[in-house]
């Protein structure tokens, strides 16, 4: 007897124990049903093998089973959004407990810190710099080893390519119309006798030039633009116009004498210089800065065509010029405002300066097809160029003066 009672009251001891440790087992389960974010662990079944040799584990497990269906009852019950409020106090009740993961309080941050973070975001989203020679590495023909060399030389020497802007007023007999005039007859001749951009560029600079140095009469001038269409082909072009071709479109007003007289005197003006930076090779490296397609392209370029035909943009350096065309064109096409970092570190302008000259170029747009210097307008409603006189003016870089 005494055996079996000694037996027994260890047993009993260990079923108080038992019971303790079922009473925090319970605080537990019914704590995590609170926090449903928490994950609770398994209850243990029956199945089990140690619930089957033990019956002190059977009676653990059937509370377990009983506490666990007490909370999905209390789960499937309509919650009160008074509830959610009482959650954090009902936590810091169980100071025995330690809080879960999801509902511990993040770190405040400082006004500063938090303004740390907005700057560095900013920094790691900051327009990136394209390599724009990266897909011409093999070529050849793109010299991508000098390429910046060459446009450094480019932006050296377009100081000497560029004229007064008041040369106009020490000629007696023409004016900045007769010149606008002669510029926009131009524009046309070098599309039908199918010569090269640079062509018109080159003929261009060789007119302002060579007016700036000698004083021309008025039934000349539209010599003085042949003759240095002539000069310009025979330095860009492999196939070059005859005298007579140019006697031709010109109604025969001039003899082939008076165009060699015209071409030795210009040569000796200008001291043989013919090589100078024109907006044209500007154009083709912004261009390529600029990510351009073709639409892109010739919008460009007949923007920048109405700028050669008009005297007071010659203030303004080649580079600048292309700049602000294709600046213009993107605000065209896409009806917003958009210069990239990759076109300010490669033209080496930012968007501010050119808004100015922009403004200029979209008054030029609005009235290309009207009145009676449409030399661009008509050359640009041509299927050869997309019909891009089509396009409409970028008219809110206007309005938003």
């Amino acid at each position: 007897m005494k055996g079996g009672q000694a037996e027994m009251v260890k047993f009993g001891g260990e079923r108080r124990q038992t019971r303790r440790a079922l009473s925090l087992i319970n605080q537990n389960i019914i704590t995590a049903h609170r926090h449903p974010c928490v994950v609770n662990k398994r209850g243990l079944t029956e199945t089990n093998g140690i619930c089957n040799k033990n019956p002190t584990w059977k009676f653990v497990a059937a509370q377990i089973g009983s506490s666990h269906r007490h909370g999905l009852e209390e789960n499937k019950k309509p919650k009160i959004a008074a509830e959610g409020f009482k959650l954090w106090e009902e936590h810091e009740g169980c100071k025995d407990q330690p809080m879960p993961m999801c509902l511990e309080p993040s770190e405040t941050l400082s006004g500063d810190q938090t303004e740390m973070q907005e700057v560095e975001m900013e920094d790691i989203f900051e327009e990136a710099l394209i390599d724009i020679d990266s897909d011409d590495a093999n070529n050849p023909f793109a010299v991508v080893d000098y390429v910046g060399d060459i446009y450094a030389n480019y932006r050296k020497m377009e100081v000497y390519s560029c004229v007064s802007p008041s040369y106009m007023e020490q000629q007696l007999d023409i004016t900045g119309r007769m010149r606008a005039i002669l510029v926009d007859w131009l524009i046309e001749v070098p599309h039908k006798f199918e010569l090269k951009e640079e062509t018109l560029f080159l003929t261009v600079n060789l007119i302002d030039r060579f007016l700036e140095k000698q004083t021309v009469e008025e039934k000349k001038l539209q010599l003085v633009g042949l003759v240095a269409m002539l000069l310009a082909s025979k330095y860009e072009e492999i196939s070059v116009p005859v005298v007579d071709d140019l006697l031709i479109i010109s109604a025969n007003t001039y003899t082939r004498k008076d165009v060699l007289e015209m071409e030795s005197l210009m040569l000796n003006k200008l001291k043989f210089n013919i090589s100078v930076p024109t907006p044209y090779v500007f154009m083709r490296r912004f261009l390529k800065a600029a990510q351009a397609d073709k639409k892109l392209e010739v919008l460009s370029f007949l923007l920048i065509e109405l700028c050669l035909v008009e005297y007071e943009m010659l203030k303004h350096p080649p580079s600048f010029m292309a700049a602000a065309a294709i600046y213009t064109a993107q605000c065209t096409l896409y009806g917003v405002k958009q210069w990239s970092k990759t076109c300010e570190w490669h033209t080496s302008y930012s968007e501010d300066p050119l808004l100015e000259c922009s403004r200029s170029i979209v008054s030029y747009h609005q009235k290309a097809a009207t009145g009676k210097l449409t030399g661009v307008h008509t050359k640009y409603s041509s299927s050869k160029f997309g019909y891009a006189a089509k396009i409409e003016p970028a008219h809110f870089l206007v309005q938003t003066q």
